[in-house]
């Protein structure tokens, strides 16, 4: 299957972000983690913490940054995902967690312009 531009862009920019996450003591699970509930980006974790991170990239601001992107009910879907992949694996029943938000912003080049790491970005809606 060819990927579109779109999902290359957002491919480029999940690489990045884990690229960046690794660089900080971030060990990496698992990506594009798929249920009926949704698609989790990246799954990575901090010391104790398993943190879900939903990646957003943009070529430009033209449309508004990166980080403006995830809507109440984009927050609301992914909030259903992780927990969906919490209550899969019950070895994680205890697990402490939270849902990150990693912004790229790439010039027409592909070239990083701006990362954005906000920690604890979506929460309950």
């Amino acid at each position: 299957m060819t990927q579109t531009s779109r999902q290359r862009l957002g491919a480029a920019g999940e690489q990045i972000a884990l690229r960046h996450l690794e660089r900080n003591g971030y060990r990496f699970v698992a990506s594009n983690w798929r249920c009926y509930r949704g698609e989790l980006d990246l799954i990575v974790q901090q010391d104790q913490t398993l943190v879900f991170v939903e990646v957003k990239t943009r070529h430009g601001e033209r449309l508004g940054a990166a980080e403006e992107a995830i809507s109440p009910q984009k927050a609301g879907r992914l909030l259903r995902a992780a927990q969906y992949y919490l209550l899969s694996r019950p070895e994680l029943a205890d697990a402490f967690w939270r849902f990150d938000l990693v912004a790229v912003t790439l010039d027409r080049s592909g070239a990083l312009q701006r990362l954005t790491h906000v920690e604890d970005a979506v929460r309950s809606v």
